[in-house]
């Protein structure tokens, strides 16, 4: 079965009611205490004088940086609505089919640095922190969850749609055959000839990417059928990487 793996967004999106995070109801289990070790963390460093330095953001993110103190408590959202930004715009989860949000509950897979892994029914409250971020006694967060992920993911064998940033695929990247079917998701945009990497557009086109995988209903079984299924939308080249495969979807101008 096909798994597509998204980054999370900075942005996200709370609630004033509701039910705390249940631990027991979570996908991946096998995550639980190191999920609990992170947080627990992730609540002293957010309650310390020097918060916005270990974590890297700006004093306008207090609230945000004070709310990570609650996570017992907060309010938990259901990934499918917690995250907002470019790429959740342009996945647009509330508007899909019925059809599309039943393959989203099993092909949609957020990597995220406080949780580790989240799919779209899993409920947790928002929350401030980057998989760049170094937590004391921790360490490099990429680094907690390399092993703990390479675990829970061991039995993928579908293939897998990467639409990360460098910063999360340093959390799992695969390896042995799964790295057969790993297909990273690159967008450039060509202007007389001459392409550029583009940021802000390229989140939007991967979310795209990603809802026309769901929409389709089809589950390609190698990278060049799934290249074959992106090619209906777009101009998009496949080449082998050292590690996997890189799908180039070219915009023109």
């Amino acid at each position: 079965m096909t798994l597509i793996l998204l980054p999370p967004s900075e942005g996200k999106t709370g609630r004033l009611r509701g039910r705390a995070v249940d631990f027991a109801t979570l996908s991946f289990p096998e995550l639980n205490p190191v999920r609990e070790q992170v947080l627990e963390t992730l609540a002293k460093v957010s309650a310390s004088a020097d918060a916005h330095d270990v974590l890297e953001v700006g004093a306008s993110l207090r609230d945000e940086v004070e709310r990570n103190t609650r996570w017992r408590t907060e309010p938990s959202v259901p990934v499918s609505e917690l995250y907002s930004g470019v790429l959740y715009d342009a996945l647009c989860y509330s508007t899909l089919s019925a059809g599309s949000k039943r393959r989203a509950a099993n092909r949609l897979l957020v990597i995220s640095a406080a949780w580790g892994a989240l799919r779209p029914g899993d409920r947790v409250p928002p929350y401030r922190l980057s998989m760049g971020t170094t937590l004391p006694g921790h360490g490099p967060l990429a680094s907690v969850w390399r092993d703990p992920l390479s675990a829970a993911l061991a039995d993928v064998d579908g293939v897998i749609v990467d639409c990360r940033s460098s910063t999360y695929v340093a959390a799992w990247r695969p390896s042995g055959d799964q790295a057969d079917k790993w297909v990273s998701v690159n967008v450039v945009r060509e202007r007389g000839g001459v392409r550029s990497v583009v940021s802000h557009n390229a989140k939007h086109t991967r979310g795209l990417v990603a809802r026309h995988l769901l929409e389709s209903g089809k589950d390609p079984g190698t990278p060049k059928s799934l290249h074959k299924l992106i090619g209906e939308r777009w101009n998009a080249e496949l080449d082998r990487a050292a590690a996997g495969w890189t799908l180039t979807v070219v915009e023109h101008d």
